[in-house]
Order: C-alpha cells, then sequence, then structure tokens
C-alpha cells in the first residue's frame, strides 16, 4: 500500500467559511451541533477552544482524520492535532485550568498549545526577558506581551497553509531596543511530504497527522546586533500531554566530548534524577510522566536534529526534526547573566511536575528547539524550521519508525525505567 494511502493527508481543507472557523460563544459548529465529545478528544478541544477564540483556523486532510487547529489570537499557535478525526485523541496540552481562570499573569500566560513561538534568550547578558539590572529570578522574569497575549496577524492563507506575522519593540537586558519581525509559516503535510522529510515507511494500521513550521525573524533596527548590542534566537517549544509511561528519546552524536561538549546539560531545575533519565549508546531516554519537573538541554554539535516521546497508553509515537548548524553560536538561556551568552543549546527537553509549594502549570512534558543567534544587519533574516509528526497505532507497527528514526525499539523504550 502507498504511504499516501496509509498517512491519510492529502488534501488539507479549512472548516468554516473561507479560512475562520465560525464560532461564536457557545455555539458548536454545524457537525459537531449535536454530538458531546469526552475529554482528550480533539472533538473536546476544538468545541473548547472555539469558545476562547471565534476565529481559530483549522487545517483538515480531504479524509478529515489529520487535523491541526491553529490562532491567531494567540499568537499564531498550533493549540493540538489529531490523527483519527474529532474522536481521536487530542495530541496537544491545552491548560483549562488556566483559561477557566480567567486570569492575566504577569510572568507568563500559559494557554499550553502543542507548538508555539517564543524568542530567546530567557536569560543572561542578552535576556529579553528581564529588565536591565534586574536579578534574574522569577518575580522579576516577564515573558514578552508579543509571543504571550497580544494577537498575531494572518498574513496569508490557503487550504494548505497559513502564513502569520507580527512586529515587536522588546528591550533587553543591555538596555538595547530590538525592533523584530517575525513572519510563521504552518504547513499540513501530505503522505508524500512525510516520505520524503523522514526516509521512512509507515506501516499499515498506523494514522498520522504531521506539519511543518518555517519561522522567520527579521532586524527592523538601523542597527546591526552583534554581541555588543545584544541578540535573540527563534525558540520552538512543544507541548504534549504526558502519561505514566510516557518517555522521550533523544539520540545524540557519540565522539570525543573536547570536541563535541557534553552529552547533555540536566541541572537546569536540578539534576535530573538517575532514575528519570538514562544515557545507553548515544540515546538518552527521558522519563516524562509529568510528576517531577526536570529539563535537559544539548548543543548543536551532540544533537541529531531530532527527538522523539512514546506514549505507550496513548499510543502516540510523536517525533520533531529541526534545523541546526553545528558550526553556528547558540545563546544561553540560563537565568545568570555572568554566563558567556554565546554558549547554549539547540535542542531542549522538559519534564513538568509540582513545585516547592504544590502547585502546578501543567501537566505536560515538552520538546524544544532553537536557531542559532541572530548576528543580523538592518534588514536582513534568520530562519528556523521545526516540524511535528504524531503516529499511532499499535506498538508493533510503530515501532519500526522509532527503529529507523530514533534507533531504538519501543520495547525498549517502554520498559526502559
Amino acid at each position: 500500500m502507498q504511504l499516501k494511502q496509509i498517512f491519510r493527508i492529502v488534501m488539507p481543507v479549512m472548516m468554516g467559511g473561507a479560512i475562520l472557523l465560525s464560532c461564536t460563544g457557545n455555539r458548536k459548529t454545524a457537525e459537531n451541533m449535536n454530538r458531546d465529545y469526552e475529554k482528550g478528544t480533539f472533538g473536546y478541544d476544538l468545541d473548547y477552544l472555539s469558545e476562547k477564540d471565534e476565529g481559530l483556523i483549522v487545517l483538515k486532510s480531504e479524509d478529515e482524520k489529520a487535523q491541526v487547529i491553529l490562532s491567531a489570537k494567540y499568537q499564531g499557535k498550533v493549540f493540538t492535532s489529531t490523527a483519527n478525526g474529532l474522536e481521536g485523541n487530542s495530541h496537544g496540552f491545552v491548560n483549562y485550568n488556566f483559561f477557566d481562570a480567567g486570569i492575566v499573569d504577569e510572568h507568563m500566560n500559559g494557554f499550553g498549545g502543542e507548538d508555539r513561538f517564543w524568542l530567546g534568550p530567557e536569560g543572561g547578558k542578552y535576556s529579553i526577558y528581564f529588565e536591565p539590572g534586574k536579578e534574574q529570578v522569577y518575580d522579576n522574569w516577564h515573558t514578552p506581551k508579543a509571543i504571550d497575549i497580544e494577537e498575531w496577524k494572518v498574513g496569508h492563507a490557503t487550504a494548505r497553509e497559513v502564513v502569520f506575522t507580527k512586529e515587536m519593540e522588546q528591550e533587553n537586558y543591555l538596555g538595547n531596543l530590538l525592533n523584530i519581525g517575525i513572519e510563521r509559516k504552518i504547513s499540513l503535510l501530505s503522505g508524500n511530504e512525510v516520505a520524503d522529510k523522514l526516509q521512512v515507511e509507515i506501516p499499515e494500521g498506523v494514522s498520522g497527522v504531521a506539519y511543518e513550521t518555517s519561522n522567520r525573524i527579521t532586524n527592523v533596527n538601523d542597527f546591526e546586533w552583534t554581541p555588543e548590542t545584544g541578540t535573540v534566537c527563534i525558540w520552538m517549544l512543544d507541548m504534549f500531554n504526558p502519561s505514566e509511561g510516557a518517555v522521550t528519546i533523544i539520540p545524540y552524536n557519540t565522539g570525543d566530548g573536547k570536541e563535541l561538549g557534553k552529552v547533555a546539560t540536566s541541572d537546569y531545575f536540578g539534576e535530573i534524577p538517575a532514575d528519570r533519565l538514562v544515557d545507553e549508546n548515544g540515546v538518552l531516554y527521558f522519563k516524562t510522566d509529568g510528576k517531577s519537573r526536570g529539563k535537559l538541554g544539548m548543543n548543536a554539535k551532540r544533537t541529531k536534529a531530532i527527538a522523539g516521546n512514546y506514549d505507550p497508553l496513548a499510543k502516540r509515537l510523536t517525533i520533531i526534526t529541526f534545523d541546526t548548524n553545528p558550526d553556528a553560536t547558540y545563546l544561553n538561556q540560563e537565568w545568570n547573566p555572568d554566563r558567556d551568552p554565546l554558549v547554549g543549546d539547540a535542542l531542549n527537553a522538559y519534564n513538568d511536575g509540582p513545585l516547592e509549594d504544590g502547585s502546578i502549570m501543567g501537566p505536560f512534558l515538552e520538546l524544544e528547539s532553537c536557531s542559532p543567534a541572530a548576528f543580523l544587519k538592518p534588514g536582513e533574516s534568520l530562519s528556523h524550521r521545526h516540524n511535528v509528526f504524531h503516529f499511532t497505532g499499535e506498538e508493533a507497527d510503530l515501532s519500526p519508525i522509532a527503529e529507523k528514526l530514533l534507533g531504538v525499539n519501543l520495547e525498549k523504550v517502554r520498559s526502559i525505567f
């Protein structure tokens, strides 16, 4: 059977009128009118999010199995996706508690979203999250409004893809005002495109949904962004639902530490315990059950520009791929202005968990990628592609995909912890 027949992502179409999903207040879409979907399904999230944003954009395959929810109101996010239609699992983390609280948080408005655009660095000498001279602690941390609560524009839209745009002005920790133009294109991928990008055959019985995000920033200042002025990087963050059995899989390049650097930084929020992080034969296994807060990072020389997460309970294998340049400069995101700002990660992975006071934002897990530092002259741009692929099916059918792309079989992943 041809991959394009199996994967069933052939011709994306838009819901509603031309582009926008026609939903207002508590009114459901016509096709959902008499349905109440179970929490955890894509149909539930579509109904829920349509009450928060009347202009949701939904890309769908011709058979409506593969669907992706986008939002200009919420910063060009991909909120969630499904590989099995309205009754299929919703892959993205949607923060119902935060939405329902109806508050505006001065630090960050955690609406969720399985793929969102941010800018780095979060901390350090070039930070755009801390005012100049302020101690880099949580009380002084503020997400720039343009990537937190402000609406973006729909610059271009077809049945296959949508382009969002935003212009922002942001002071960095050095006191320099950066003017940044943002363009973000999200494209639903066909089965043939998935085959071409991943060079993998999809077994019969596996369903999927996949999309590419092409993200570009432009220097709109009248001065060059240099190590003296400070600069930014594109930072993509994917939030997915965790489970007791979920494991993030990160293959990496083995070799001399003096040449490639250490395998990973694993102490962002305190060292990740050994019973949650296993390093074995060029692969990191990271337990992502949403019960213990931990983050790791990997530099551009170590990463293979691919990572995955397997959830045996949801029967979901997620793969992300992204642009990397081992010879480029990446920015340090640590909350420490005394650290070298020009030594940072290209890949990050996060597992959510309770804070010291017992509160928790999620739980969720994250896979993240960053572009190199944007040292740009006025009018110059930097681009970063970040792709998300979800495959759903039985473990025996998903395992060949994991073996080809990640170098591991899923039985081992399931039993590693």
